[in-house]
């Protein structure tokens, strides 16, 4: 009976492969992608079977270098914790000599963003006009800044409409500080009448260490600009009135040639 059986598949599968070969190739490639499709399930999952070991060897990490990168974190969360104990310390300290001294801790700036909507055709560089004014809560010399650095100042105001006064104008003085290991201060004058990227450091002490592409920035002295504004970066200097004094020219951060937008700092904080 076993031996019948065998026999019976043997002729269905050659009738089978008979059949194959004499069907046309279109056909017979239609048929085989049948079959093949019944079978496909089947080859995926042993071929998935047979790739989860490797996946696994390749995914699992040995118990020491586990433990070692678990250390390492420790370690990194240990170190993030002193330096934070460090700020806070050194925070104190801050505090504490500002206490000492009188200064006030500076607030965030309140700022007020404001579009350029004139400018000034007898001197076009020197001031411009904004679209905000006392009704926008803006008054007489506050600070105008740009994304880039200082602007200038308001110098009149409006209902909706107020005056800048551009930095480098004979009526915008600022007080600024040179980063260096001096500290040295001046006071920027007029810039150029042709080149309005450029303005003056001026009354520095005579044995200014100045360098170019030092960075210079509003000294909070004045009474109208808050300390930390970036005005620009020294490009050359030179010594005047036989030797007391050195001027620097200051190359500007502000694009004032192209402004469009710029910022009013209602709560300047000068200390």
């Amino acid at each position: 009976m076993f031996r019948k059986r065998q026999y019976l598949a043997l002729g269905a599968v050659t009738l089978l492969a008979l059949l194959l070969l004499s069907l046309p190739p279109r056909a017979a490639g239609r048929l085989k992608l049948a079959i093949g499709s019944w079978f496909l399930p089947l080859f995926g999952l042993a071929n998935t079977a047979q790739q989860l070991p490797a996946d696994l060897a390749d995914s699992a990490l040995p118990r020491r270098e586990l433990l070692h990168q678990i250390d390492g974190l420790r370690r990194t969360n240990e170190m993030m914790h002193v330096q934070a104990l460090q700020a806070a310390a050194i925070l104190r300290e801050n505090d504490q000599l500002r206490a000492q001294l009188g200064w006030q801790r500076q607030a965030p700036w309140k700022l007020k963003l404001a579009n350029v909507v004139l400018r000034d055709p007898a001197s076009w560089w020197r001031t411009v006009q904004i679209d905000l004014g006392s009704r926008d809560g803006l008054r007489e010399n506050l600070p105008v800044i740009a994304a880039e650095g200082l602007v200038g100042r308001v110098s009149a105001v409006g209902l909706t409409r107020s005056q800048v006064v551009l930095i480098g104008d004979p009526n915008c003085r600022v007080s600024a500080l040179v980063d260096n290991p001096a500290r040295d201060t001046g006071i920027i004058g007029a810039g150029g009448p042709m080149d309005m990227s450029f303005v003056e450091l001026t009354y520095l002490s005579g044995g200014a260490n100045l360098k170019p592409g030092q960075n210079v920035f509003t000294s909070g002295l004045g009474g109208v600009f808050p300390r930390g504004i970036p005005i620009g970066q020294v490009m050359d200097s030179r010594p005047v009135e036989f030797g007391l004094y050195t001027e620097a020219r200051i190359k500007l951060a502000a694009n004032l040639g192209a402004l469009d937008q710029v910022w009013v700092v209602l709560n300047p904080g000068l200390n």
